[in-house]
């Protein structure tokens, strides 16, 4: 297809011709992905592609709910099922819980605490509900009507109440009233008045008035009560005491919490009263409060705010009645998350990510050694290598996503103690089992700056012969505090099923290596996470299968960051896409989504305060030594890193004579490719500037 540097016209019918293996008559000139080997991936296969999400435990272990993720060729649509594998010991019958309504999409599944019913959201053209299916009877029924979308539920403990969190909308007063227009009269719309800091958010677009807050609801249906009030947010999955009297929430109610935006703490409210009382106190959040079964300690993740880029949060419990709180895994220099209570109360299970591989942990209340459970958990982002995915435990189960670099997310489960993982699905067989992927290889290296040992992964392309010469992909991950890892990646092996090897690295900065690596990049980025790229295209060409005329680099979002600062800095790469960037550091900071956050956390004042920082720091600074042919490409409603930034190097590089093009993907948000057809077109475009520049 020919790249323009205008709007995608007519995107959505080239797309379809494209994953048809069709090329509308207009382009008929341009490239087209390679579609002649039946054995490689096709960009058409992303719709075929699926994905379990959100495995849900009975509480006594023995059965298992979870999300099948389809994508729905028509609608271009992701749509969530909920299938049921029963009788775990002896690997039961796997089906689906029920029919999902053509044009719905069920999620967010969650056992009562007898098992004997699964609460879940339904989705579809009218809103989403609460829907409740009795596994006795096989009935399901829909327990709300609401106007707005649920967010967290949690059972209380005797199954007859539901927590929930929801947007609550509330009237601004009005600045000016203004006359009516006459019956029949087609006005303009009025203006829109905004007054908060923060007014849109990526993927929401602009927000309006109102907070979410904390209702309960019987489980047999009805009207939500509201027990939270005012212009305070409720964040988090709520979680009920004991005695069902009281529920425990995570928030930030302290005066100008909007400038804040890290700080939070947990809070107890009588479900009676609606008396609140703060749980925590320190500088810096506190979240994910869960209670042991004997309703007596809480466990909680949290962490002293040192205005860091990079900080991890760490496991502590204490008496729910008050006295001094007390850091589980103490020793592990990973961010934790997830905390689970073991049924016994004998400790917590947790999640985290090391060296790129999601893990499940556990360590023992009275602050033993950390245990790793489970490993390759992930799978649920499918575009890139990004950690991801989630875990329940159920009697002495513990259910996860697991994924390598052949699959995305199946379901499997493991024992403590036990070794090996079930693996209960594998949901891709039917496609992958007549499909040859990129094999993957682990490759460290030492960085130039000061020989760190940095991690990466090779992806060759199917048919590697290592007597050939191949182009390179250096893709490069957002963040910039994330990690890559080993598992699948769609955008990568369609990469390497066009003939290239891909190179993913995980440069200081990143995430699942500790605190002090991660902060590396503190008030220094992009600085020598230059240097730890390019020592890794460097082991890579070592060992002699790339071609090193034919190196080409793309990276979205802090990707997009490092790689507009690349090609500022080197002509090395014949070609580069920089996907969704920011461009210029002050300009970000005033039209981001999250103003308050970036300026804080990622400089050492405001763009008035640090110019020097904020320009040194910008790619738009290095703009002039540019040499190496550009494309942008962005949404065009991205709010988090907003398509002014990638305008502005466009503009760059254009008035100075370097080969650029912008494309802009109508409707698109931070997520470029959330929707098949719109990862099907980030992948095509890219290749094809690619291919453009090949020798």
């Amino acid at each position: 297809m020919r790249i323009r540097s205008a709007y995608l016209q007519n995107s959505l019918l080239l797309l379809l011709l494209l994953g048809l293996g069709l090329a509308p008559s207009v382009d008929a000139g341009g490239w087209s992905f390679p579609d002649d080997d039946p054995s490689r991936l096709h960009l058409q296969d992303v719709f075929q592609i699926e994905r379990a999400s959100s495995p849900q435990l009975s509480p006594d272990g023995e059965s298992l709910v979870y999300i099948r993720n389809s994508f729905d060729l028509m609608e271009d649509r992701r749509r969530g099922a909920l299938w049921l594998i029963d009788d775990l010991d002896g690997v039961g019958e796997h089906r689906p819980l029920f029919s999902t309504p053509d044009g719905a999409s069920d999620g967010s599944p969650l056992f009562s605490p007898d098992g004997g019913k699964v609460l879940f959201t339904r989705s579809d053209q009218n809103g989403t509900q609460l829907m409740l299916f009795d596994r006795r009877t096989e009935v399901t029924t829909r327990l709300t009507q609401l106007t707005e979308s649920p967010r967290s539920m949690a059972f209380s403990r005797d199954g007859e109440w539901l927590a929930l969190t929801m947007f609550e909308p509330e009237a601004s007063p009005a600045l000016v009233d203004l006359p009516k227009a006459p019956e029949g009269a087609s006005w303009a719309p009025p203006p829109i008045v905004v007054d908060d800091v923060v007014y849109r958010a990526d993927g929401a677009g602009y927000l309006e008035d109102g907070h979410t807050q904390l209702f309960v609801l019987p489980t047999e249906g009805g009207t939500p009560r509201q027990l939270t009030r005012g212009a305070f947010e409720v964040n988090g999955t709520p979680e009920w005491s004991a005695d069902g009297g009281s529920i425990l929430f995570t928030s930030n109610r302290n005066e100008g919490w909007r400038f804040d935006p890290l700080e939070s703490e947990i809070y107890r409210i009588d479900v009676k009263t609606g008396e609140i009382e703060a749980l925590t106190s320190r500088k810096g959040p506190d979240a994910e409060p869960t209670i042991s079964p004997d309703g007596r300690t809480l466990a909680y993740t949290g962490l002293d705010d040192r205005l860091q880029g990079y900080q991890i949060s760490r496991l502590s419990v204490r008496s729910l009645d008050g006295g001094e709180a007390r850091v589980l895994a103490a020793d592990l220099d990973r961010d934790l998350s997830s905390p689970v209570w073991a049924p016994d109360g004998s400790g917590l299970y947790f999640s985290y990510s090391d060296e790129g591989n999601g893990k499940v942990g556990f360590v023992p209340i009275d602050g033993g050694a950390v245990e790793v459970v489970a490993r390759d958990v992930g799978g649920t982002s499918l575009g890139r290598p990004y950690a991801s995915g989630s875990f329940s435990v159920g009697g002495d189960r513990v259910a996860y996503t697991m994924t390598r670099p052949d699959h995305p997310a199946d379901v499997a489960t493991v024992q403590r103690g036990e070794p090996g993982a079930n693996v209960l699905t594998r949901l891709n067989k039917d496609l992958f089992g007549h499909k040859e992927l990129g094999a993957l290889e682990e490759m460290w290296v030492e960085s130039s700056h000061d020989g760190r040992r940095i991690q990466s992964w090779i992806v060759k392309p199917p048919g590697f012969d290592p007597a050939k010469k191949y182009p390179l992909v250096l893709e490069i991950h957002g963040g910039p505090f994330a990690d890559y890892g080993d598992r699948f990646a769609a955008e990568v092996q369609l990469f390497a099923a066009a003939g290239y090897v891909v190179l993913y690295v995980n440069p200081r900065g990143s995430s699942s290596y500790g605190e002090e690596f991660g902060n590396l990049i503190h008030h220094a980025y992009p600085s020598y996470d230059y240097d730890d790229l390019m020592s890794s295209v460097d082991g890579l060409l070592a060992k002699g299968y790339v071609d090193e005329d034919q190196l080409f680099v793309t990276g979205g979002s802090g990707g997009g960051v490092l790689t507009s600062w690349i090609v500022g800095h080197t002509d090395r790469f014949r070609a580069a896409v920089v996907a969704k960037p920011v461009i210029n550091w002050t300009s970000f900071v005033f039209t981001a989504d999250n103003g308050p956050f970036f300026w804080k956390y990622w400089f050492p004042g405001l763009p008035w305060e640090a110019p020097e920082n904020y320009f040194e720091r910008s790619p738009l600074s290095y703009a002039g030594n540019v040499k190496t042919p550009t494309m942008l490409l962005t949404g065009d409603e991205d709010y988090r890193t907003p398509i002014s930034e990638s305008e502005q190097f466009y503009q760059a590089l254009k008035l100075q004579g370097v080969d650029a093009t912008m494309v802009r993907v109508p409707g698109a948000s931070h997520g470029i490719a959330r929707r098949p057809s719109q990862l099907m077109a980030k992948v095509a475009y890219i290749l094809a500037w690619f291919e453009k520049y090949r020798p």
